[in-house]
């Protein structure tokens, strides 16, 4: 009997000591998919009103079963390019309206924040400089073409990197792999929710 009441609380402890209870830094979001869960540390001291917007988004409930929708892969791109791997996501699909009512953010320059798109970097994804919102991109490998002074863009300005993946690459290298025609998933690849970790 004892030694059965020891093992039961050696399985409690187990799994009290797993899963949602893993010790992540703060400032740590779960994007969860039908494919496993990403973990994305946020760097809001380098990237302050990027990382206050998206938590804004998340806080609102914005992302909740919206998608995956873009998607860019070496082999797809013209020879004479640079190669860019990444997944996209957001409102785009899921809520346009909502999406072109969104207000632009400032856009905080890889100069400005030190940070850059290397593997697992996650930023927003814009048009003009300040128009980036809910949008955003997770790199697949390094991708200086995204940095300030890099050619991604027209305006050589560059995108908003702010976080980083910390668990949950082979999520985003699976998702990258999904079926896709041009640069569009078919279908859309869905994100049950995006969630803070610790508020």
């Amino acid at each position: 009997m004892h030694i059965k009441k020891s093992f039961l609380i050696l399985c409690l402890f187990f799994l009290f000591s797993c899963g949602e209870d893993e010790d992540f830094p703060d400032h740590t979001i779960e994007i969860k998919t039908n494919y496993g869960n990403i973990f994305v540390e946020l760097y809001p001291e380098k990237a302050p009103q990027t990382v206050a917007s998206f938590i804004s988004y998340i806080d609102s409930g914005i992302y909740k079963n919206s998608n995956f929708y873009r998607v860019l892969k070496a082999e797809d791109q013209p020879s004479s390019s640079f190669k860019s791997e990444l997944i996209q996501g957001g409102i785009y699909i899921s809520d346009p309206g909502r999406l072109q009512k969104q207000k632009g953010i400032p856009l905080e320059t890889t100069k400005e924040t030190g940070l850059h798109h290397l593997d697992g970097t996650i930023s927003l994804a814009r048009t003009t400089a300040n128009s980036a919102s809910t949008e955003f991109f997770i790199c697949i490998g390094k991708q200086p073409a995204y940095d300030l002074g890099g050619s991604a863009n027209i305006d050589g300005l560059g995108y908003a990197a702010f976080g980083k993946v910390i668990k949950g690459m082979d999520v985003v290298k699976q998702i990258h792999e999904q079926p896709s025609y041009g640069n569009a998933f078919t279908p859309p690849v869905i994100i049950k929710n995006i969630v803070r970790l610790r508020k």
